[in-house]
């Protein structure tokens, strides 16, 4: 075996190895569809001072997506429902109540004087971080902007040896006696326990809603496709890939054994992707890996088939599959090219599952070029140079 070939077999190694090491260790994050979750339909009001408006929905939105990012949850499903809704859907948060007080709280932050003039607003944070305060109680650590600095300097100047109380959607929270001018940062205090400290740091990273949001449903959602048709699916997709190995080796024989070792490189691959990327695996992007599949073995079918006309041509059997893969490397990546352009509109495009089914088509195209391209002719060449005249009669020779 050539030393370059040598150190193409070692790298495909390790990629095979780190790939399964991560399949192995790390969780596969499965959407709303797969796994079940939270679903919330929430309605703007109208108050006094507030009148609902398309901007003002719109602006609760985004704030609403910022909050659940800071959750940590991976593809939410958010979108407007009508002139004042929002559909909300969190895949694998199983507790309502709290994904209601961390969505739904309007979270408008306020300091306030003794005369109940409002010294500063939540607006004013730069940056607010869950913590404790010197009796180990839980706190808000929080951090102003430039203008919110100057606006808080002057009021604890103003107001040294009376309080300052602070209040979150017109609950008091605290109300603290100024012992000295601060400036650029301070400390909430009575907020309960850490993990609502936790929370109100998030809201306040967040910003406040423009609009004040009525939760009017919150529901815990099982999984759409049920473990029935999880287990059925299973079957099915264990039976598909054995009749394509079977297709595979019985059409084009030690090349058809290639093709399906670089298959099964190819799945390990996307899935350890799919994980080190946090992506969220849904039924569409079950039907994008099926599709990817398919294109995949598309692939290496092209190839021995251009190998075969090589072979018939006169050529050995080496020049032959260089040549081969040569002629079909153009017709590969135009047609990859066009189906990689499609996958980018849907996912600049598209939201939620579209999106999903949009990664992981993209992915599987990406793996299915590397396995085909690089995997099958690293094998097929170093089978080859052992014994040229041996194995030259499964090329169609």
């Amino acid at each position: 075996m050539r030393p370059g070939t040598i150190w193409r077999f070692i790298s495909v190694i390790v990629i095979a190895a780190v790939c399964a090491l991560a399949i192995w260790k790390l969780p596969l994050n499965l959407g709303l569809d797969l796994r079940g979750g939270t679903r919330m339909i929430l309605e703007a009001r109208d108050t006094e001072t507030i009148k609902v408006d398309d901007d003002g929905v719109a602006r609760a939105k985004e704030v609403i997506e910022r909050r659940v990012n800071q959750l940590g949850v991976a593809e939410p499903v958010i979108y407007r429902q009508g002139a004042r809704r929002i559909i909300v859907e969190l895949a694998g948060i199983k507790d309502p109540q709290r994904a209601r007080e961390v969505i739904g709280k309007t979270a408008q932050l306020e300091f306030r004087d003794e005369r109940d003039k409002i010294i500063m607003t939540g607006n004013d944070l730069k940056t607010a971080i869950a913590g404790y305060d010197q009796y180990n109680r839980a706190a808000v650590n929080f951090e102003l902007t430039q203008e919110g600095a100057k606006k808080f300097e002057k009021a604890t100047l103003d107001n040294i040896g009376r309080r300052i109380a602070i209040y979150l959607d017109d609950e008091l929270l605290s109300a603290p006696v100024v012992q000295t001018v601060i400036k650029d940062k301070g400390q909430i205090t009575g907020v309960g326990s850490i993990d609502k400290a936790k929370d109100l740091s998030m809201m306040l990273r967040a910003g406040a809603l423009p609009v004040p949001l009525e939760v009017l449903h919150a529901e815990i959602l099982e999984p759409t496709l049920g473990q029935e048709a999880i287990d059925k699916s299973k079957v099915a997709a264990i039976i598909g890939a054995g009749l394509v190995v079977l297709f595979m080796i019985f059409i084009y024989r030690i090349p058809g054994v290639v093709a399906d070792i670089a298959l099964v490189l190819y799945a390990v691959i996307v899935m350890a992707v799919l994980i080190g990327l946090k992506a969220v695996l849904t039924l569409p992007g079950i039907a994008g890996l099926i599709l990817s599949v398919g294109m995949a073995v598309d692939a290496n079918v092209i190839i021995f088939e251009r190998i075969k006309e090589e072979v018939k041509a006169g050529k050995r059997i080496r020049a032959a599959i260089e040549g081969g893969f040569s002629r079909a490397f153009g017709c590969i990546l135009d047609s990859n090219i066009t189906t990689l352009i499609t996958a980018g509109a849907l996912y600049i495009f598209g939201s939620g599952a579209v999106r999903g089914f949009a990664v992981t088509l993209g992915l599987g195209i990406l793996a299915s070029m590397f396995t085909a391209v690089v995997v099958t002719r690293l094998i097929l060449v170093t089978i080859v140079d052992r014994n040229p005249e041996k194995y030259s009669k499964y090329f169609g020779a």
